[in-house]
C-alpha cells in the first residue's frame, strides 16, 4: 500500500531531498513552503501523516499543528522538523498536537522509520467498548474523554499511552512497553515519553484533587484510582 504524505518544509534542499527519498520508499507526497498553504492543504485532503517544520513562513508550524488538530479536528500523526533540542521546546510541541518530533540535522533512514511508525500506530484498529477507571472514562468509539462529567483534551499520542494504562489498569505499565505500543520499532529519545507523561497529568491530573497516573520509578507507570 502507498501511503500519502504532506510535507511543510520552507527550506527547498531539505524538501526536496525529503521528498526524493520518501517518494522512493513508495510513498504519495504533497509539499508545501509556508504554513498557510500547509494549513491549507492539511484541511482539504485526506493524508496518512504530515511531516511539518517549526520555522515557517507565513504561520509557524506549531501554530498550523495546533489549527489542525484542534480547531479542524484533524487525527492525523504529525512529526515535528525542528532545530530546537531543548525540553521545553519538545514539551510545546506535544502540547501542540505533534505526535513525534525530529531534530535537524537528522538521517532520512530515521525519519522515514518514525513516520512508518506513526502510520501503523494509525492504522490499527482500535477494540470495541469503553474503558473507565474510577472517575475517568474513555468512549472507545468516539475517544471522548471525560473524568468527573468533565471533557478532557489529550494529544493523539496522549490518548494512545492513556488507553493502554487503562486497559492495564492497576498493574504496572513499563516505559519499554509503553514505548513499543506507541513508536514500534523506532522509539525516540528519553525526553519524548517524559513530555508525553508531563502532558498527559497535565490534562488528566492537574485539575483534579486526586491523581490517577502514578510512576513507579525505575519501572514505569500505573492508573489507579486509590484513596
Amino acid at each position: 500500500m502507498r501511503y500519502s504524505v504532506l510535507l511543510v518544509e520552507d527550506h527547498r534542499d531539505i524538501a526536496e531531498t525529503v521528498g526524493e527519498y520518501l517518494e522512493s520508499k513508495n510513498y504519495i507526497v504533497d509539499y508545501a513552503a509556508d504554513g498557510i498553504t500547509g494549513l491549507h492543504l492539511g484541511e482539504s485532503n485526506h493524508y496518512d501523516a504530515l511531516v511539518l517544520d517549526v520555522m515557517l513562513p507565513g504561520i509557524d508550524g506549531l501554530d498550523v499543528c495546533r489549527r489542525l488538530r484542534f480547531e479542524a479536528a484533524i487525527d492525523v500523526p504529525i512529526l515535528m522538523l525542528t532545530a530546537r533540542d531543548t525540553l521545553a521546546d519538545k514539551l510545546s510541541g506535544f502540547e501542540h498536537g505533534a505526535d513525534d518530533y525530529l531534530v535537524k540535522p537528522f538521517d532520512l533512514e530515521e525519519l522515514e522509520a518514525r513516520l512508518a511508525a506513526l502510520i501503523r500506530r494509525q492504522k490499527r484498529s482500535v477494540s470495541g467498548g469503553n474503558l473507565i477507571v474510577g472517575p475517568l472514562s474513555l468512549d472507545s468509539e468516539t475517544l471522548k474523554l471525560s473524568r468527573q462529567n468533565r471533557e478532557i483534551f489529550v494529544t493523539p499520542i496522549g490518548l494512545k499511552i492513556l488507553r493502554l494504562l487503562m486497559r492495564s489498569s492497576p498493574k504496572l505499565v513499563t516505559r519499554g512497553e509503553i514505548e513499543r505500543e506507541i513508536w514500534s520499532d523506532a522509539p525516540p529519545d528519553s525526553d519524548a515519553l517524559r513530555s508525553h507523561m508531563y502532558s498527559l497529568r497535565k490534562a488528566v491530573d492537574k485539575p483534579f484533587d486526586k491523581a490517577l497516573i502514578h510512576t513507579v520509578h525505575g519501572a514505569g507507570f500505573r492508573l489507579a484510582d486509590e484513596n
